[in-house]
């Protein structure tokens, strides 16, 4: 494992966006408005459900969210794909975290169940992911993770097998 800290606020965040935290070429998080957390409060590469690694991010709720006005207008609804990307943006930055090299590239997921909506009375999404297989070989570096979302406390996403790599190309 590298030498980072455990938890990240938002301007470590930003750092990251830029990449500045991991280093030129390496993983990044996107830039606001696509950044879709605001902290990390625990990362790792042995902990969670499966002893593989896990995080867990929080993302502040407002009514002046970008995408409040957008989708869908006079009915107010946080793109469900908005979460899921949350969700792959954490997974890769453990990727990173670890110390692991190259850009990250969402693969794939393998289920998606979305069973809650995020309007803008909500006041805190809960992101945690947690590692089933993180591989580092000659040819791979990829990380395997299942995720929930939770909106003030109450799951409403749920995933499993997301896939995110990282390339040197």
């Amino acid at each position: 494992m590298a030498n980072y800290p455990t938890s990240f606020g938002k301007e470590d965040l930003l750092k990251c966006a830029r990449g500045e935290l991991f280093g030129p070429g390496n993983a990044q998080l996107p830039a606001p408005p696509m950044l879709m957390m605001d902290r990390i409060t625990e990362i790792s590469g042995d902990g969670g459900l499966h002893g593989k690694g896990h995080v867990v991010a929080e993302f502040d709720i407002t009514p002046d969210l970008w995408f409040f006005d957008c989708h869908f207008p006079g009915n107010p609804i946080m793109p469900g794909c908005l979460g899921l990307d949350g969700l792959w943006q954490l997974t890769g930055f453990n990727l990173g975290w670890r110390g692991w090299t190259g850009r990250g590239y969402a693969l794939g997921v393998g289920e998606v169940k979305l069973t809650g909506m995020v309007r803008p009375d909500r006041k805190m999404l809960t992101y945690k992911v947690d590692f089933t297989k993180a591989v580092q070989t000659r040819r791979l570096t990829m990380g395997v993770a299942d995720g929930i979302v939770e909106a003030d406390g109450e799951v409403i996403y749920m995933v499993k097998d997301m896939k995110v790599a990282l390339s040197e190309s």
